[in-house]
């Protein structure tokens, strides 16, 4: 999951190039990028996209919170036509995901909550681990809880997110990987800014994420970039590797004038499954 691409589900043009944006995922969107009154024909629009035939994106699709009173509405309208995954918004920790699965009835969908939209949600970061099985990844959104606190911005100037919101991303971050499951870096707006984004994809990969959320078609072969390992970082997993392999007794070892050890070799696996 190195791009995952929102498509508002109301919008049978945009579904249309769906398949051919080069996604990893497309989340067919049914909460925030849909209008109240167009929800119900946007579910109509899902349930048809999903039962159609299937590219090579795996399809999610994001509902409505918990609270909005339409995320079962949203769950009878599309889980007979099986999609690969639910996105949550506004979630909450465990708690969340345990009252989704009830809700789901033994649909086995897996779960991508947005981690951070409010701020309780903050706090319930740790818990997902608890809940693990049944994610496929965990993200974090910043304009809801922007809003919720009365912000007047989440990004400085070279848009870099300000103190409050660096904390939460890297909060979200750490509660991905403490519950094992992908990290997902959250979106970034500013649609024509190829620059700002590829340095932003390129940090969210140094930092740790593994993949990043999308808003537009022409993000994603940008974000894939960001996203996929180089040639030279796979040359030097590889050589670790076999550096290792060659002894096997070794704790550390010396490679290219530079000591590596245990957290390389690890590292250097997980390139290596990224290839």
């Amino acid at each position: 999951m190195r791009s995952l691409l929102f498509v508002p589900a109301d919008s049978e043009r945009k579904l249309a190039r769906a398949n051919k944006s080069g996604a990893d995922v497309v989340i067919l969107d049914l909460e925030d990028g849909v209008a109240q009154t167009a929800k119900a024909g946007a579910r109509d629009l899902a349930a048809a996209f999903l039962a159609g035939e299937r590219g090579r994106p795996s399809v999610y699709v994001r509902i409505n919170d918990l609270a909005s009173g339409l995320a079962e509405i949203d769950l009878d309208a599309i889980v007979p036509a099986r999609p690969d995954g639910v996105m949550l918004p506004k979630a909450a920790g465990a708690d969340s995901i345990s009252r989704l699965d009830c809700m789901l009835a033994g649909a086995n969908v897996p779960i991508l909550p947005i981690a951070t939209e409010t701020p309780g949600a903050i706090f319930a970061l740790d818990t997902y681990k608890s809940v693990a099985r049944r994610l496929c990844g965990l993200t974090w959104g910043v304009e809801d809880l922007s809003a919720a606190i009365g912000a007047s911005t989440a990004r400085e100037s070279d848009g870099r997110f300000t103190a409050p919101f660096e904390m939460v991303r890297s909060l979200a971050l750490f509660a991905a990987h403490a519950a094992s499951v992908p990290a997902i870096e959250t979106v970034y707006p500013a649609l024509k800014d190829e620059a700002g984004l590829t340095a932003y994809a390129v940090r969210g990969r140094r930092d740790g994420f593994s993949g990043m959320l999308a808003l537009h078609p022409a993000q994603v072969p940008i974000i894939n970039a960001a996203f996929t390992p180089s040639p030279e970082e796979l040359a030097w997993a590889r050589r670790v590797v076999e550096a290792f392999a060659a002894n096997p007794g070794a704790g550390a070892l010396e490679l290219d004038g530079r000591m590596v050890d245990a957290p390389h070799l690890k590292l250097a696996r997980r390139l290596l499954t990224e290839e």
